[in-house]
């Protein structure tokens, strides 16, 4: 079977370690279109990668080292940047001996072919696995198999609002998102993430009025300070001078109100930064969302929704 995972994901695996490690199994790879993966070792100055492929090295030309390098539409650092890190490939062509063998890959016919099969099969609402590449002020982008990109918009990484994505994720992050829809015409899947982390009922049965927790302060307005205590859900307490935004505090909890979507605080004390990475509780990892309501039943606030009925371009 071909898997179409970001990249990295493979190469630990029994098949592709069966694969790579003898002649035969290139072959088969070869003769099959698996995709595989291996380590990239360098870059040569004509932008050739080197891979480490078992106890083999194989070649990936620079055309073939990226979708649109050959039509200019991706950049060279598309290919730079892989050098110390997994990529997937099909095997093109093994020719030689155990002692001498040239192996050559194609990094952009397993994208190619990933792209085609995730724009056939992918569906709004269906939950896939990602891994975060790069963050920008505006977002997230992902790879969401063998090294494609998508992108999760900061208005959709969270309920709870942040100044970066770089407060949710971090690079190299493998994360779940929800397919938003599917652009065949131009060849892209939009994603959002927000859906998986709980809706306010799910995120407020974690906490009891009379319980003190840690928050990040994420917008201090005249009449109070939003704190957020969970990726989707943040309290309101009142005003504390000497305090700013991306603040990590204590806060007691007064009282919860479900048809409102509000949660009183009170803030003890302001804390010392959390040294580990960004964490949370994910309510889904899988199957297919139909529509996703935030708000508790009974509250007399709309809340946010999100319809997965296609929403294919």
């Amino acid at each position: 079977m071909t898997h179409f995972l970001p990249e990295g994901r493979l190469i630990g695996t029994p098949e592709n370690t069966e694969a790579c490690a003898t002649i035969p199994g290139l072959n088969r790879a070869k003769e099959t279109h698996m995709i595989l993966e291996g380590m990239v070792l360098m870059c040569s100055a004509e932008h050739d990668l080197i891979v480490q492929v078992g106890p083999f090295l194989g070649q990936i030309p620079r055309l073939e080292a990226a979708l649109g390098i050959a039509e200019g539409t991706t950049r060279e650092i598309a290919i730079l940047s892989r050098v110390g890190k997994p990529v997937s490939f099909t095997v093109e062509s093994v020719t030689g001996t155990v002692d001498d063998l040239h192996l050559m890959l194609s990094r952009r016919h397993a994208q190619q072919m990933a792209q085609d099969a995730l724009l056939n099969r992918l569906k709004p609402g269906m939950v896939i696995p990602a891994t975060v590449t790069h963050l920008e002020p505006f977002g997230a982008f992902v790879d969401i198999g063998c090294g494609l990109a998508s992108m999760i918009g900061i208005e959709h990484i969270s309920i709870s609002r942040i100044p970066d994505p770089g407060c949710r994720f971090t690079v190299g992050q493998n994360i779940f998102a929800v397919v938003l829809a599917v652009d065949s015409n131009r060849r892209r899947v939009h994603l959002t993430h927000r859906e998986l982390l709980g809706t306010w009922s799910e995120n407020a049965a974690q906490l009891t009025p009379g319980m003190t927790v840690s928050g990040i302060i994420r917008g201090i307005k005249e009449y109070g300070i939003f704190v957020e205590l969970f990726p989707n859900l943040s309290g309101l307490a009142e005003n504390r001078p000497g305090l700013q935004e991306g603040d990590r505090v204590s806060v007691y909890l007064k009282s919860l109100n479900p048809e409102q979507m509000k949660v009183k605080l009170l803030i003890i004390e302001r804390l010392p930064p959390d040294p580990s990475p960004p964490h949370w509780r994910y309510y889904v990892t899988g199957g297919r969302l139909s529509h996703w309501h935030y708000a508790p039943d009974g509250c007399l606030k709309p809340g946010l929704e999100t319809d997965f009925t296609d929403q294919s371009l």
